[in-house]
């Protein structure tokens, strides 16, 4: 589904389960053939252009220093491009966004509250999968507001700025929702360091 530039960003996902959240595509998505070389072309390369070992590592003391303050869980994951299966399978990347929530078990936490941020490089497309204990308790406003902070920045190369942003915002809203108090061990659940799917 590929937003004009007019149209509203699109918000997917199955409400009862709270699974996943889609944020803004770029108006020129490809598709077919034009996506085959897209991915082709893409690689890890083109993503660590954009982001550095430095990013990551702020993006990974981002999470953590957010963590501080909420029991939550939050990734975050890059894919520079699909391989040719994942492209002739049609695989998109809400599909892609669920394997990568699913193969690190972000739901096995205590209180079901895992949030994904992914990135697929290559379709200029951002995903946010959260888990139903976090859907159930976080506005739907938050969940777009963060997709477009990271579809923004990125179609204006600034992914980094974009992605600080977004997790600063999930941070604050996870805070609410799932506050760190003195009755609870804040226990980290799961690793803080940003995926990297070459």
């Amino acid at each position: 589904m590929a937003a004009s530039a007019a149209e509203e960003p699109q918000v997917t996902g199955d409400r009862e389960r709270g699974l996943t959240r889609t944020g803004r595509r770029r108006p020129n998505r490809l598709f077919g053939i034009f996506r085959w070389v897209q991915h082709m072309w893409i690689g890890p390369a083109h993503v660590s252009r954009a982001i550095s070992r430095a990013d990551f590592l702020a993006i990974e003391q981002a999470i953590f220093q957010g963590e501080q303050h909420h029991h939550a869980e939050v990734r975050f994951a890059v894919e520079s491009s699909l391989n040719t299966s994942e492209l002739w399978h049609e695989v998109d990347a809400r599909a892609r966004a669920l394997d990568v929530f699913s193969h690190f078990r972000m739901w096995d936490t205590e209180d079901n509250n895992g949030v994904l941020i992914y990135v697929l490089w290559a379709d200029h497309a951002v995903e946010l999968v959260a888990d139903r204990g976090a859907d159930a308790l976080i506005d739907d406003a938050v969940w777009q507001e963060v997709c477009d902070l990271v579809s923004d920045a990125c179609a204006n190369d600034r992914p980094v700025e974009g992605v600080l942003s977004a997790i600063a915002v999930l941070n604050e809203a996870l805070a609410r929702a799932f506050p760190a108090d003195g009755s609870r061990r804040n226990a980290n659940e799961l690793s803080n360091t940003p995926i990297f799917l070459r």
